[in-house]
């Protein structure tokens, strides 16, 4: 949240425009490496142990962007961020999935939501005052010692939780390196993308040759087939996550270079939509009439519903408060689609498989993120002139809004098929 508020300042004093997707990238393709060592040490000594390094890692990740000299040492900050904050998420999921029934995992991904609405609220806002009025370093800087803090209260209660025994888990070779080659495999197609030449077509080429295969072993079986049940939840979630912050990630930057908003105005619709994925999530928890493929489908409309406000809202001649109202209701598609998501795969999910499929779903989350970020920042780059990011904001939003839309139909389609 704080990071999409600053970006804009950060790529301006570094000169680094042409890298202004680079910090979203490299966090998500980190963060896949990371859901995979999260996974198999959650399944095999039990979530404390991942929850208590990964926390004090984010810190240092955090102290690193706060002395960065330029964008390169930024980058590798947020390499440090991704994979603690990967190892971090699937913990907290596992531990969801041995601490709650299945009939109160909704509640409990609803609660997790809930715990957002502070930092929701108070996040952009701080973080555009302290751009606005110190400096973005403190956006990163300030936060590490309250990340600290946090992993210290965590310890007692931690100290509770047993690890299951090693043989409870089940053989899963490869899966570390399959992670970094799919990283590896984003990261070098949004470089490939940058540029056309012969180099660029070459990395491309070799980065889709490992990342296929890197997918296929790294989610269920079916999952790029969108095969009914476990496999189109996960697809889900990546295609989700992907469009709703392809979009989001130029929402500052436009509000602020077309519509002259201040650092701390420009990040306010991430506070509203943040807060609306907080709502979307309580009310999927006391939903019990519908089919997961009909709230998932009904997640991706909303969000549709908050791009197509912003095809109104950040052109030089739209209305940009209509963004406000917009993004609200894109985050509540957001809070009821992830939390489903979660509570369908971990009910379809063995116990010893806990820890491999909430990776599978990370790794879509953020995989699709980066793929989808780092692609909207290659379209935003080659059509937008300077000072005029719309002619490039505009096309994309339209192409994620019909995205949105076919997924949706996908879904629907999917829920009228039993699962195998």
């Amino acid at each position: 949240m704080g990071l999409g508020t600053a970006l804009p300042t950060i790529v301006a004093d570094f000169h680094a425009a042409q890298w202004y997707a680079w910090p979203f990238t490299v966090f998500l393709a980190a963060s896949a490496v990371g859901t995979v060592i999260g996974g198999r040490l959650s399944d095999l000594r039990g979530p404390a142990l991942p929850l208590l390094v990964a926390l004090p890692s984010f810190a240092v990740g955090l102290v690193i962007a706060a002395v960065a000299p330029g964008m390169a040492v930024l980058l590798l900050a947020r390499v440090v961020q991704g994979l603690s904050g990967g190892v971090l998420i699937v913990a907290l999921y596992v531990m969801i999935a041995r601490v709650y029934p299945e009939r109160h995992r909704p509640a409990a991904f609803g609660a997790l939501s809930a715990a957002w609405v502070v930092p929701a609220l108070m996040g952009p806002l701080i973080a555009g005052l302290l751009t606005e009025h110190a400096s973005w370093r403190w956006v990163f800087g300030g936060l590490a010692p309250l990340v600290c803090l946090g992993a210290g209260l965590l310890v007692p209660t931690l100290r509770r939780f047993g690890a299951p025994g090693a043989d409870r888990a089940g053989a899963r070779p490869g899966l570390p390196v399959a992670a970094a080659g799919a990283a590896a495999g984003v990261v070098a197609l949004n470089w490939a993308a940058q540029e056309v030449s012969f180099l660029s077509l070459v990395v491309a080429v070799v980065g889709l040759g490992v990342l296929v295969p890197s997918l296929l072993h790294l989610l269920p079986r079916g999952t790029l087939r969108a095969r009914p049940g476990l496999p189109v939840m996960v697809l889900s979630r990546g295609l989700l996550a992907g469009l709703f912050f392809t979009a989001q990630a130029f929402v500052p930057l436009s509000l602020a270079v077309v519509h002259g908003f201040s650092p701390s105005a420009a990040g306010v619709p991430l506070t509203v939509g943040s807060v609306g994925w907080s709502v979307g999530a309580l009310w999927q928890s006391r939903q019990r009439r519908f089919r997961r493929e009909q709230i998932v489908a009904a997640g991706f409309v909303l969000v549709g519903v908050g791009v197509f406000a912003l095809v109104w809202a950040l052109p030089v001649w739209g209305v940009p408060w209509l963004v406000f109202g917009g993004w609200f209701v894109a985050g509540m598609g957001m809070g009821i689609s992830v939390a489903t998501t979660a509570v369908a795969v971990l009910s379809l999910s063995p116990e010893t498989d806990r820890g491999f499929n909430s990776s599978a779903l990370q790794i879509s989350d953020m995989l699709g993120q980066a793929l989808l970020v780092g692609a909207g920042g290659v379209v935003v780059s080659a059509l937008a002139g300077d000072g005029a990011p719309t002619r490039g904001v505009l096309p994309l939003d339209l192409l994620v809004l019909v995205a949105l839309l076919s997924a949706a139909v996908m879904l629907l389609r999917a829920g009228r098929v039993k699962p195998v």
